[in-house]
């Protein structure tokens, strides 16, 4: 099948499926999903402390606060992008928003640490059966070219915005009101979506199929266990040696995986998603370049509590001249997508988070925000919507109507797999700058090595996208 061909199937099939009318509401309903499911993954943070303290969680067992949710979310993601191809996106869509509103109900009424846990779980499922068609909609909601190119570019704001968003709400309900509102307030979210995606989301067309279901095993018993492995690290080391047998199983679930991909019939995720040059670039990009943006939240924050003096509330407002400079970016996405296709914006928003990085390099004892960290979370906010708008533009580009699904669950499991692997190394390096010492000085000093690892995984993507990226003009 010719790219042409597959370019003419998507723009059919979009038109299609558009809903009539209300384009914008259409969106902001998709949107509001992506935003609900990203606060969730820095908003619940914020209130472990208070958590632990209400719920008499021990020091290990808050860790599976998160932990519970990253497990489900990333072990299922492949699975949901794929239910949505076969059974419908908008009906996996809606599902998923409203097994994640159920959860988030239950976990805030939550009385026992087994029951926090279980629902953190229940919300990773809801949020893998959800995300993925996110990407999807748009994909078959909006036809490729301009229209699409704004839809991605608001996606871009709103994944990237809702990190940092998500510590000044949790901030702010802690401290105002209680741990159980980084829970509930997906309540009436997840009501909403709930009630307008039917009438202005359309469902997408379904391509009957089977379910790959040893693919689906595979994938997911392979990526659950990546992700226990990460997990260890943190507690554990990278020697400790259940850590790396439970790396080595999972390596090997995951070879069987794309064997089995090779040769199923229909497959969960089709390996023909690879055969695009720039596709399987962008692919590549993924897992290396989101990385560095939640390293900045994640090591910032630390640096701001720990070596600044501020408060958790006060430090989730100094992020955001970075969320202004995401959505700046994006607005100007659309017309440079058009002139220039995606591999200049790419290329010039991985330059400006290794310049970003290099710059945080220089952290001290004796730093301060505006001269040390509010340039490089400029940087860093330009960068991330530039590079974001690209990536996701780019894997979406030319899919067949029916593998829009997987291909979008293929692109966050990517990303997810960023966000967990990437941490846990770049984590590794900061603890043996440390060296077991929590001064100012030494938080400084491990920071900013953690940063330069980053940096160098930024300019691994400058090179990705300057030698494998064909250059086409939306």
């Amino acid at each position: 099948m010719t790219e042409q061909t597959l370019h003419s199937r998507d723009g059919e099939a979009g038109a299609a499926n558009r809903p009539e009318g209300h384009p914008a509401i259409t969106l902001a309903v998709i949107m509001a999903c992506q935003l609900m499911v990203g606060l969730d993954s820095t908003i619940v943070n914020i209130a472990l402390p208070q958590i632990q303290t209400g719920l008499h969680f021990s020091a290990t067992g808050l860790a599976w606060v998160f932990n519970a949710y990253t497990l489900a979310f990333g072990g299922l993601l492949l699975l949901g992008g794929r239910a949505g191809d076969i059974l419908g996106r908008r009906r996996m869509f809606l599902a998923g928003v409203l097994v994640f509103t159920v959860a988030s109900l239950l976990g805030g009424f939550a009385t026992t640490s087994w029951w926090l846990v279980a629902a953190r779980a229940l919300q990773g499922v809801g949020g893998a059966l959800a995300t993925p068609n996110v990407l999807a909609l748009i994909a078959t909601n909006f036809p490729e070219g301009e229209r699409r190119n704004r839809a991605l570019s608001v996606f871009a704001a709103v994944s990237s915005a809702s990190l940092t968003l998500g510590l000044i709400v949790g901030g702010i309900l802690t401290a105002w009101v209680s741990w159980r509102w980084v829970l509930f307030v997906n309540v009436p979210i997840g009501i909403v979506i709930a009630l307008l995606t039917p009438v202005h989301v359309r469902e997408t067309e379904r391509h009957p199929g089977r379910f790959d279901l040893a693919g689906a095993v595979l994938a997911t018993l392979g990526v659950a266990g990546l992700a226990y492995a990460v997990i260890r690290t943190s507690s554990s080391g990278w020697t400790d040696p259940p850590t790396l047998t439970t790396f080595a199983a999972s390596g090997v679930l995951i070879v069987l995986f794309v064997v089995r991909e090779s040769r199923a019939q229909q497959p969960i995720m089709p390996l023909r998603l690879f055969r695009d040059r720039n596709r399987s670039a962008a692919y590549a990009n993924t897992l290396l370049i989101p990385a560095t943006v939640f390293a900045v939240i994640y090591f910032l924050v630390q640096f701001l509590q720990n070596g600044l003096g501020y408060g958790p509330l006060k430090a989730g407002f100094a992020f955001l001249p970075m969320t202004f400079a995401i959505v700046g970016a994006v607005r100007l996405m659309p017309r440079l997508l058009k002139r220039t296709g995606a591999m200049p914006p790419m290329i010039a928003g991985a330059s400006l988070l290794a310049t970003a990085l290099l710059w945080l390099t220089r952290l001290s004892g004796t730093s301060e925000y505006l001269t040390a960290v509010l340039g490089p979370l400029l940087l860093v906010g330009a960068g991330a919507g530039l590079v974001t708008v690209s990536l996701s533009t780019t894997v979406l580009t030319g899919v067949a109507p029916e593998d829009s699904g997987a291909a979008a669950g293929l692109f966050q499991t990517l990303q997810w797999g960023s966000w967990s692997l990437g941490l846990a190394m770049l984590i590794t390096v900061y603890e043996s700058a440390a060296a077991h010492d929590t001064g100012k000085t030494t938080l400084a000093h491990a920071s900013g090595a953690a940063f330069g690892a980053a940096a160098v995984s930024a300019m691994f993507g400058i090179v990705i996208a300057a030698g494998f990226i064909r250059n086409r003009r939306a």
